[in-house]
């Protein structure tokens, strides 16, 4: 604990996504007090034309009580 899924559009590299992943551990370690070995982090990506219905739909819009970052920005359809 705890397993984190990022969601993001295609187009970074395993580099940028591997770093991503480090800064992400880091920072949950230094936020939780969480131990390296108890962190997972998986990385998802969702294609722009996919976006609105598999992430911003069910999780934004459908959890939104669960978000503690809101998005400044609004899909268009």
């Amino acid at each position: 604990m705890p397993h984190i899924i990022v969601k993001l559009w295609p187009g970074r590299t395993e580099e940028q996504k591997a770093d991503l992943s480090s800064k992400i551990t880091e920072a949950s370690k230094d936020a939780i007090n969480a131990s390296d070995s108890s962190i997972s982090v998986a990385i998802e990506e969702i294609p722009k034309e996919r976006w609105k219905e598999k992430v911003y739909d069910p999780e934004i819009i459908g959890k939104k009580e669960l978000l503690y970052k809101k998005p400044g920005y609004a899909p268009s359809e």
